[in-house]
């Protein structure tokens, strides 16, 4: 039996509690919604049920099994799909009608402006550690006055709090500015939940971790939060009932029994909310550092770590390294003494030619710890215990306090920094930017600038014919099986398939392959390796303002002159990131390069070894073209920050202990 869907039936049960004419308005409302996670999804069912029929849903990541607990939308058939695009089918099969425009790569400052043009009301529903995005969307909700409303999902409860136009503003409330992450952290909690109702019934304490951003969650919780939200829409939109604003906000927790309306004039700026502030951040940052395990050495047996290292730690975690395998281990040995245990993986690794390439990354992580002591005042000194072996050296950084040291201006840039493989702005790259960047690697380097359309196009081409060798190689295979983190849009010691700069079919076909050596060959075979070439090498490489070779003045003789230029890539990736530049590495042509001159075999296949004889050829004329040594080589340029990106293990994890796999 056919049933042909007809808005008023469907509806028609609203009747009641709106008017038909209130109805017909709904009908014709536009809310944008952020984030299709646990409340995300509930949101979008939940005003779709009330009538509305025009969305804007924006959120980058799948569905995976972790998310059955909340997400309506996650289920086994729709585990490894787009979260927006299972929501929106599911929004219109409850209405045929319905208009959904998806924002795919989730909100961004590229994006954010499209997404808010023309709504009626905006719904939070980003994920609780989204704080720069929520914070951009928050602002340009004010911009456009547009009513911005947000609903927390605290245990068994919700916590509400609206933005309204002409009202106290989301900045105003809670206060932001630049702070760190865990200081938005504790504002944003604070500031939701003053009552903290939900705080005395958290029976497994440790499964919150703000280092690892995840906690707790309950589907009750989505639920009570989409019903609050919904009938806060319902007012906003009709434009009846009262509306509570900050700095009034509500907190219900349905399994304490229990509804608290709080006012804090001033937000997160009130006496009482700084003194929470105060002793919240206390505890968290006690917490920290108290949970840290000990570390044992040469010159204590059981070390606390101190707060201030912990926090240098805590930074230096965020050092890059290639494919994420954050090749290193700390050891607090005294309270102004770390050693760093660095290893690198050129036993397993085609990419880690004699180590080099860890190496420069070895130098990056004591880049970035030298420039981490500088928000605490110290300085730091750094030397390798030359009886140490080179493929796992030892490094001995001592730290004194020194009133001279003034906190560098590239501390900003340690956590935003990040690998961009998608296209880039084409704009030129501006002469500041570009002496920036200069004098940030030293008198010891130079850069060789690889600009405008002719010699970009060249090195996109050399990329290009460079990935054919990474795609058909059994060895560069077996890394890329170990280092992909499929279905993610964040890894904590891998590369996310989503920051892998492919479309979805193209990921598909490569996750499907991977499965072994004998079916990605065949593929290959088949269909060739031009899809993943041209969007992960071929267009980037055009799209981009510049490549750039970093060139040593000094052939490099050792370990300890390629740290030395880890220590330079770094300033200049932080300067870049600094500027509003990102990035991506392009080693490949040096590496196989080096291999071919040297004329050493690094594959099992003569054919592909022919193939990289010719390339170095195109890249000698292009990168080896002095009598200096090229060290690195990239891409940069103006554009958005990657949506999806490596992050770190947690400084907990990467502390050396001798007796456990954490050793390198």
């Amino acid at each position: 039996m056919s049933i042909s869907f007809s808005y008023e039936k469907a509806f028609s049960r609203n009747i009641g509690w709106v008017t038909p004419q209130e109805q017909q308005i709904l009908r014709n409302k536009r809310v944008a919604i952020a984030g299709g996670g646990g409340v995300g999804g509930v949101h979008l069912l939940t005003l779709a049920r009330l009538g509305i029929t025009k969305f804007h849903i924006a959120d980058f990541d799948t569905f995976d099994i972790h998310n059955f607990n909340r997400q309506v939308g996650a289920m086994m058939s729709t585990v490894d799909q787009p979260k927006s695009e299972v929501l929106a089918r599911m929004a219109r099969d409850i209405n045929p009608e319905i208009e959904i425009k998806i924002f795919p790569e989730g909100v961004n400052q590229n994006n954010l402006r499209e997404f808010l043009t023309g709504v009626d009301l905006y719904v939070d529903a980003l994920d609780f550690f989204a704080f720069d995005a929520r914070q951009q969307t928050f602002a340009m909700c004010a911009e456009l006055r547009i009513p911005a409303t947000t609903a927390a999902p605290l245990g068994m409860g919700a916590a509400l709090l609206n933005f309204l136009p002409g009202g106290m503003s989301f900045e105003e409330y809670f206060q932001w500015g630049d702070l760190s992450d865990l200081d938005k952290a504790i504002r944003f909690v604070v500031g939701l939940a003053p009552a903290g109702l939900h705080r005395p019934y958290l029976v497994v304490p440790e499964s919150v971790n703000f280092a690892e951003r995840r906690g707790p969650s309950t589907m009750m919780a989505c639920q009570l939060c989409a019903g609050v939200v919904g009938t806060e829409a319902l007012k906003i939109l009709l434009g009846r009932g009262k509306v509570l604003a900050a700095p009034h906000g509500v907190q219900f927790d349905a399994y304490r029994n229990k509804l608290v309306r709080t006012w804090r004039p001033g937000g997160n700026r009130h006496p009482l909310h700084r003194l929470m502030i105060a002793i919240a951040g206390k505890q968290m940052r006690s917490a920290l550092a108290g949970a840290t395990p000990t570390a044992s050495g040469s010159e204590a047996s059981k070390v606390d770590i101190p707060p201030s290292i912990y926090r240098i730690l805590d930074l230096a975690r965020w050092a890059p390294s290639g494919d994420n395998t954050q090749c290193w281990r700390f050891e607090v040995v005294a309270p102004d003494h770390l050693v760093v245990h660095a290893y690198d993986t050129r036993a397993d690794t085609v990419y880690d030619l004699d180590g080099h390439p860890s190496q420069i990354s070895v130098g990056a992580l004591l880049e970035t710890i030298t420039i981490a002591a500088s928000a605490q005042g110290l300085r730091t000194t750094c030397s390798r215990r030359p009886d140490s072996p080179v493929e796992t050296p030892l490094f001995d950084l001592r730290f004194s306090h020194d009133p001279g040291i003034a906190p560098s201006l590239l501390l900003d840039a340690i956590e935003k920094r990040s690998v961009q493989r998608r296209p880039m702005h084409t704009r030129p790259l501006r002469e500041d930017e570009k002496k920036a960047l200069e004098a940030a690697v030293g008198p010891d380097y130079t850069i060789d600038w690889i600009e405008g359309f002719g010699p970009k196009l060249k090195t996109a081409w050399l990329m290009f014919n460079n990935a054919k060798l990474r795609l058909t190689m059994p060895e560069a295979y077996e890394v890329h099986r170990r280092i992909i983190h499929w279905n993610a849009s964040r890894s904590p010691d891998k590369v996310p398939d989503q920051a892998l700069g492919v479309d979805k079919m193209t990921l598909k076909l490569m996750k499907w392959a991977m499965v072994s050596w004998e079916r990605l060959s065949t593929m290959n075979t088949l269909m060739g390796t031009w899809a993943p070439r041209l969007q992960m090498d071929l267009v980037p490489g055009l799209a981009c303002a510049a490549h750039f070779v970093l060139k040593a003045r000094r052939a490099p003789q050792g370990i300890d002159d390629y740290v030395a230029a880890g220590r330079a890539v770094q300033r200049f990736w932080l300067t870049a990131t600094h500027l509003g530049l990102v990035m991506q590495p392009e080693l490949t042509p040096l590496i196989f390069s080096r291999y071919v001159r040297e004329g050493r075999s690094f594959t099992r296949l003569p054919a592909l070894q022919e193939r990289a004889r010719r390339l170095e050829q195109d890249a000698s004329a292009l990168i080896f073209n002095d009598q200096l040594s090229p060290v690195y080589m990239g891409r940069l340029g103006a554009g958005p920050a990657p949506t999806a990106r490596s992050e770190r293990l947690p400084v907990e994890q990467l502390l050396y202990r001798p007796d456990s796999d954490s050793a390198p």
